[in-house]
């Protein structure tokens, strides 16, 4: 499923004294199937921005669309629960008494069968990589990246076509980093779902996405794959963004080695480049 949005602008708290434009003229296509970064500092707009994809926040000027229907009117309920949003921090939602029940939440809220509920909660947990004897603990007695995994199959198992995830690996530690991920990448090219990630890691976008976003105070900056926005570097800097670091490393062997190529993005492409460049200096 796509998302395009059009002409949109936000205002917080319109008309009062504390107003404040989040967003200004917004103009962005996401098509099917796509996995997305958004990037930008913080106050840029990413996440007010996403909050529009489900109809959390509604435009104050211009338009959402859903696969080409406009997130308005009869349509609009329908709509939103193609888009399954995970915010930063997602386990702190985390309330029932078991797993099971924390997973089923959004399926008993829909008024769907037991039957129906039990085989949506088993498949997920299942393709998340959990084991079902997770599904009767307390979610609290559960690690870090277990309780995000669990905050997560609350939201897929409602089956959205369309995946916003803002910071999902915020405040784990590296192989649980890694983990949710590699997650997020799998159920991507499992399912073709589309995934539009938010995230403050460049090395996280760098490795994982099609095309980035690149926000500035409210407004897009630019669009385009990783290998162009990266090359930016000048632009991105003065926005207060920065270049994945194996960018930077690559930048500073240019000036020792010539032949090198510094335009590096990922650690998996400075690897392929470090043997290529030793096999031509061996041969």
């Amino acid at each position: 499923m796509s998302v395009t949005v059009k002409n949109l602008s936000y205002v917080y708290m319109k008309g009062t004294s504390f107003e404040k434009k989040a967003l200004e003229d917004i103009n962005i296509n996401i098509g099917t199937g796509e996995f997305v970064g958004i990037i930008g500092h913080t106050g840029s707009g990413k996440s007010t921005l996403v909050q529009h994809f489900n109809g959390l926040l509604k435009p104050t000027s211009g338009s959402v669309f859903i696969n080409g229907e406009e997130l308005k009117g009869n349509r609009a309920k329908e709509l939103k629960r193609k888009v399954g949003i995970v915010f930063q921090y997602p386990e702190h939602q985390l309330f029932e008494e078991t797993v099971y029940k924390d997973i089923a939440f959004g399926l008993v809220k829909r008024g769907e069968s037991k039957e129906a509920i039990d085989e949506k909660v088993r498949n997920t947990v299942k393709a998340l990589g959990l084991s079902e004897d997770i599904l009767e603990k307390s979610p609290f007695e559960l690690s870090g990246g277990q309780k995000r995994r669990v905050a997560i199959a609350g939201i897929l198992v409602l089956q959205p076509e369309i995946l916003v995830l803002d910071e999902p690996a915020a405040g784990l530690d590296p192989k649980g980093r890694d983990e949710i991920f590699n997650l997020i990448s799998d159920l991507h090219k499992s399912h073709k779902m589309t995934v539009i990630l938010v995230s403050h890691s460049m090395e996280d976008i760098a490795r994982y996405v099609d095309n980035i976003i690149v926000m500035n105070r409210g407004k897009v900056e630019m669009t385009g794959p990783p290998q162009s926005i990266f090359s930016k570097m000048e632009r991105l800097e003065e926005i207060g963004l920065a270049l994945p670091q194996i960018t930077y490393l690559f930048k500073k062997l240019k000036k020792r080695i010539p032949a090198i190529n510094d335009n590096i993005i990922s650690v998996s492409e400075a690897r392929k480049e470090l043997e290529k460049y030793l096999r031509k200096a061996d041969g």
